[in-house]
């Protein structure tokens, strides 16, 4: 019988545009680059690096064919930051919909927790969300990711719209 988790998954909005500029930690080799056409072992090794504590598993529940599909779209667009060539962390936005950028996902690899990357990292995907002109950025998260996403995010401007109590199955 497959593992299940309980969560609670947050769902939030942000309206205005904040106008912050990202200001970078002071790291050496730190380098935000956009990946076009992210080969899907990349992917996966991030998705899970990151995620993994976390419980991602939606992603990993796709065929090579179905990933893909979602990523390679001109909707989609992926930044990777890195530290001395090293992946450190990356994000995801979604503009499928007319008016909304989502926030899709958003971490960092724990080697690279509690450098002040976070914050340096989430202000440049709002910025990025936003040179889109959208009508609003969504983001969403659960009680199983970082403690601290949840108060990073409202931090940051983001308004909680909506919350849900949904079961997780768990990937073996």
């Amino acid at each position: 019988m497959p593992r299940t988790l309980d969560t609670v998954v947050t769902y939030l909005e942000m309206t205005d545009d904040p106008g912050r500029s990202p200001r970078a930690p002071s790291l050496p080799g730190l380098a935000l680059l956009k990946v076009e056409d992210i080969p899907l072992h990349y992917y996966r090794y991030l998705y899970d690096a990151v995620g993994r504590d976390w419980h991602w598993v939606d992603r990993k529940k796709l065929s090579d064919e179905d990933l893909a599909a979602a990523l390679h779209r001109d909707t989609v667009d992926i930044y990777v930051a890195h530290v001395k060539g090293a992946p450190a962390g990356y994000f995801e936005l979604e503009r499928d919909l007319p008016g909304r950028v989502l926030l899709a996902y958003f971490g960092l690899i724990p080697d690279f927790i509690g450098l002040r990357l976070g914050g340096w990292l989430l202000d440049t995907a709002i910025a990025t969300a936003w040179s889109h002109a959208p009508a609003r950025v969504e983001v969403e998260t659960c009680t199983l990711d970082h403690p601290r996403a949840l108060g990073l995010y409202q931090k940051k401007g983001f308004r909680p719209v909506k919350r849900v109590e949904k079961t997780m199955t768990l990937l073996d």
